[in-house]
């Protein structure tokens, strides 16, 4: 389901969704809400790719969080499109980083482009698993998005 390019690449890569009917409303339309989680599904894939997922923080004793979540509407999808799930590094604190995303239908045609339906701005910090209180991000995920930012800036 993801264009996953080479190993080691710190370089976030679109995650493809074809939309089914749990992600639709009764006027199949992708529910507003699905965006958001489409979006995190986006980041956990790649925070994956780069070993830093919710199981290798988990084996050191910490969780992902959500501290917030903005999104945009933009055009809606529909019952069986073919979405692009994207995001980039924004910014890389001590306890915290931002990512953007977007969702793009792919296009259907040669020459047809394709199109953003939505674009959100994550901010994610990590919580130690046994007492829940805010942590600092681990030195490796930090490093790692940090180039990823880097390359975002080449």
């Amino acid at each position: 389901m993801s264009a996953a390019p080479a190993p080691g690449t710190l370089v976030p890569a679109a995650v493809r969704h074809r939309v089914e009917h749990v992600d639709i409303d009764a006027s199949g339309v992708v529910h507003f809400a699905r965006h958001a989680s489409l979006l995190e599904t986006a980041a956990l894939t790649n925070l994956d790719r780069l070993g830093a997922g919710i199981d290798v923080l988990a084996g050191l004793g910490l969780d992902l969080v959500v501290a917030d979540l903005r999104m945009r509407y933009h055009a809606p999808a529909r019952f069986l499109d073919h979405l692009d799930l994207a995001v980039d590094v924004l910014h890389v604190g001590a306890a915290s980083f931002r990512l953007s995303g977007r969702i793009s239908r792919v296009p259907s045609g040669p020459e047809a482009e394709p199109q953003v339906l939505s674009t959100g701005v994550f901010v994610f910090g990590v919580a130690g698993r046994a007492c829940g209180t805010a942590r600092p991000l681990p030195e490796k995920l930090r490093t790692q998005l940090k180039e990823c930012r880097r390359h975002a800036d080449t």
